[in-house]
């Protein structure tokens, strides 16, 4: 009996010094890429607290760490985070899924490229601070104009990598897909959109980013709410600290959504043997 519980113990230590091995690489990790972040936030402390920056411009983190605290206690900080999510989700949701089927659609079909992608590329050349005035005289301040500006910005980068991985899917393989008898369908969903899935991917990461970019644009030009709102107020009444907690929710909620999108990367691209550095 004893030696079948030491067995045991024996065949379960090889799983318990594997976890930890993948635990102390996530630390790992996590600490090189806090290091910069850190050395950065100490040497503005330091500096601010010597006198060799501007308080008024620049003011120090331990500053901008009480101002957060006080906008998270007076609840005003998550009205406005609340707010500005529900508005780039939407944005993104609605712009993401135009571009992942517009992509699709010119990726497969060569009579449809020639008919839309001249037209999307010209449209995608008109920047966010042009568009943005004509969507407010069009749909005023309301939400549609943010959302659609937002949708706007993640169309593209969707758009352009949905087409570009769907070209650049081996020409052998479609060989192999007409002996084995695909119909077109199958093709698309077996073959066609899974090799090109790293593009895609990426085309959600980029589109992610430029979904916060159009938000930004939006709350300041005109908004009554949201992130944005509140640093064009606090900026409007000299509130330094407040800029600066804005800036760093939203790249906060940047890292959390590109940290998102490749843990799916990890998941759903397995089979793919790329360098790791």
């Amino acid at each position: 009996m004893k030696q079948v519980g030491s067995e045991a113990v024996l065949a379960t230590r090889p799983q318990w010094n594997g976890s930890s091995s993948i635990v102390r690489q996530r630390i790992q990790r996590i600490g090189l890429g806090a290091l910069v972040p850190a050395f950065a936030l100490a040497t503005w402390q330091l500096l601010g607290d010597q006198g060799f920056i501007s308080s008024l411009l620049f003011p120090t983190p331990s500053r901008i760490v009480q101002a957060g605290v006080r906008l998270v206690e007076t609840g005003e900080l998550w009205g406005h985070m609340k707010i500005s999510i529900v508005r780039a989700l939407i944005g993104f949701a609605l712009g993401g899924a135009l571009g992942l089927a517009f992509g699709a659609l010119v990726g497969l079909f060569r009579q449809t490229e020639r008919a839309l992608d001249p037209t999307v590329q010209m449209l995608r050349m008109v920047p966010h601070l042009a568009i943005a005035p004509l969507f407010i005289l069009w749909f005023g301040i309301g939400e549609t104009a943010k959302i659609l500006l937002i949708a706007k910005g993640a169309f593209f980068p969707l758009y352009i990598n949905t087409f570009l991985g769907i070209r650049g899917v081996d020409n052998k393989l479609f060989d192999v897909a007409k002996v084995l008898g695909f119909s077109r369908w199958k093709q698309a969903t077996r073959l066609t959109i899974p090799a090109a899935l790293p593009n895609i991917l990426l085309g959600v990461r980029i589109s992610l980013g430029v979904s916060w970019l159009g938000l930004v644009v939006a709350e300041l030009m005109g908004a009554t709410s949201g992130i944005g709102y509140m640093m064009s107020d606090a900026r409007q009444f000299s509130k330094t600290p407040v800029v600066f907690v804005g800036i760093f929710v939203f790249a906060l909620f940047g890292i959390v959504a590109d940290s998102a999108v490749r843990y799916l990367e990890r998941r759903w691209l397995r089979w793919k043997d790329s360098y790791k550095g």
